[in-house]
C-alpha cells in the first residue's frame, strides 16, 4: 500500500502546528506497520527537496508553485492521498492522480466567526490571516471536499462544523488521532499545572501567564513559543520575575522525553485559546492523566474532565481542580478515555482499515 498525505505541514523545519504534528504521529506509526508513506507540503526554511522523517518521504515545494506540487503528487505515485485538513493542496492532488483515491480528515474546519477570530488576534498579521484564508477555503477546495472518496474528521464538532460549512449529506466518520497511552505517571509534589501551545495571539497565553501571578504556591509550566518574536519577547520580559512560572520555550515531541516529562508532572493542562478544533495536546494531557481546564470544550473535553471556563472564569475553575484534589479523578477519567479511543495501536488500525476499504472497492 502506497499512501501520501497532503498538508501544509508536517511538524519540522520551523512549522509547527497541530495539522502537521497529527499527519507526522500517523505517517510514523503507518511507516512501522510497512506501509510506504509519503507527504506533499510547502518547504520550509532549511527543508530540502525530498527529505526522509520517522520512515516517511517528505517531498517539498515551493510555496505557490502548484505546478510543481502537481508533478510531486505524481512522483508519489500513491493509492491513497489523505489530506490532514482540506487546502488547495486537495485540489491538486486530486487533478494530479484522479484515478487513485482521495479523502480528507477535518481536522479544524472553520466558519465565519472563526475567521474572524483568526483576523482579530492574527499571529503576524491580518494579510497573512488573507493568504491563509485564500488557499485552505476557497470554492476549488469546497469542491475538492465534496468530490473525496470519503470524508472523516478528528473530532465530533469539527464533523458537525464540515457537514454544514461543505454542504455534505452525510456528517464526516470519526477518525481518533494516535497518542501514545503511558502506562504510568509520576505526578509532581507540588501542584502543577502546564499551557502547551504556540504563544500566538488566538491562544492568548498572557491568560495563562497572569494565572501564575495569582497563584504564586502552583508551579506553572509554560511550554511553546510565538511566531511573532516582538510579541514573545514582550510576554517572557514580563512574567520573567515569577519564581512559581517556568517558560521552557519550545519542546519536541518527536525529539526527547521533555515534552511528556512536562505532562507526567503536571496535574491540570490549562488551555487558554480563543478558539480551537479537538486539540491534540488535550488528548495527550489525557493520556498522562491531567485534568483539562479549558475557555474551549471540543467534545465536551473541558466539562467532563475537568472544568470548562465558558467565560473566562480561570481562576475559579483553577481553584475547583486544586480543592479536594478534584484534578486527579477528572485525570483518571481521561486517561480511560483517551486509552479507549485514542491508543496508538487502535487508532492506526481504524486507520489501515479505512485504506484497506478503499482499496477493496
Amino acid at each position: 500500500m502506497r499512501l501520501c498525505f497532503v498538508c501544509i505541514e508536517i511538524f519540522a523545519w520551523g512549522k509547527y502546528g497541530g495539522f502537521g504534528r497529527a499527519t507526522r504521529s500517523i505517517g510514523r506509526e503507518l511507516a512501522r506497520r510497512g506501509v510506504d508513506v509519503s507527504a506533499v507540503i510547502p518547504r520550509r526554511a532549511d527543508q530540502r527537496p525530498l527529505e526522509m522523517l520517522d520512515g516517511i518521504r517528505v517531498l517539498g515545494f515551493e510555496p505557490g508553485n502548484f505546478a510543481q506540487a502537481f508533478r510531486l503528487y505524481r512522483d508519489a505515485d500513491a493509492d491513497i492521498y489523505h489530506s490532514e485538513e482540506p487546502s488547495f493542496g486537495t485540489f491538486v492532488a486530486q487533478k494530479a492522480m484522479p484515478h487513485r483515491k482521495h479523502i480528507v480528515t477535518f481536522r479544524d474546519t472553520r466558519d465565519a466567526r472563526d475567521w474572524r477570530i483568526e483576523s482579530d488576534l492574527p499571529t503576524l498579521s491580518r494579510f497573512q490571516v488573507w493568504i491563509n484564508r485564500v488557499y485552505e477555503d476557497n470554492f476549488l477546495v469546497h469542491r475538492a471536499v465534496r468530490q473525496a472518496d470519503a470524508r472523516f474528521a478528528a473530532s465530533y464538532v469539527v464533523a458537525r462544523k464540515a457537514q454544514l460549512k461543505y454542504r455534505l449529506r452525510a456528517e464526516p466518520i470519526f477518525l481518533p488521532t494516535p497518542v501514545d497511552i503511558p502506562e504510568k505517571v509520576q505526578k509532581a509534589d507540588q501542584p502543577t499545572v502546564c499551557f502547551m501551545a504556540r504563544w500566538d495571539k488566538r491562544k492568548r497565553p498572557e491568560i495563562f501567564l497572569e494565572l501564575a501571578r495569582q497563584f504564586p504556591d502552583v508551579k506553572f509550566i509554560a511550554v511553546g513559543v510565538s511566531r511573532n518574536r516582538v510579541w514573545d519577547e514582550a510576554l517572557r520580559a514580563r512574567y520573567a520575575d515569577l519564581s512559581n512560572l517556568e517558560m521552557t520555550g519550545f519542546l519536541d515531541q518527536f525529539d526527547g522525553q521533555r515534552h511528556d516529562d512536562v505532562l507526567a508532572r503536571s496535574w491540570i493542562l490549562i488551555n487558554t485559546s480563543a478558539r480551537e478544533g479537538l486539540p491534540v495536546s488535550f488528548v495527550e494531557a489525557a493520556a498522562h492523566r491531567c485534568a483539562i481546564l479549558s475557555s474551549v470544550n471540543p467534545d465536551d473535553f473541558a466539562s467532563r474532565f475537568g472544568y470548562f471556563a465558558e467565560r473566562d472564569d480561570f481562576v475559579n475553575g483553577l481553584r475547583f481542580l486544586l480543592e479536594n484534589n478534584r484534578w486527579r479523578a477528572s485525570g483518571e477519567q481521561a486517561f480511560q478515555h483517551a486509552r479507549g479511543i485514542f491508543a496508538a495501536p487502535l487508532a492506526i488500525q481504524k486507520h489501515l482499515e479505512i485504506y484497506q476499504a478503499l482499496l477493496s472497492g
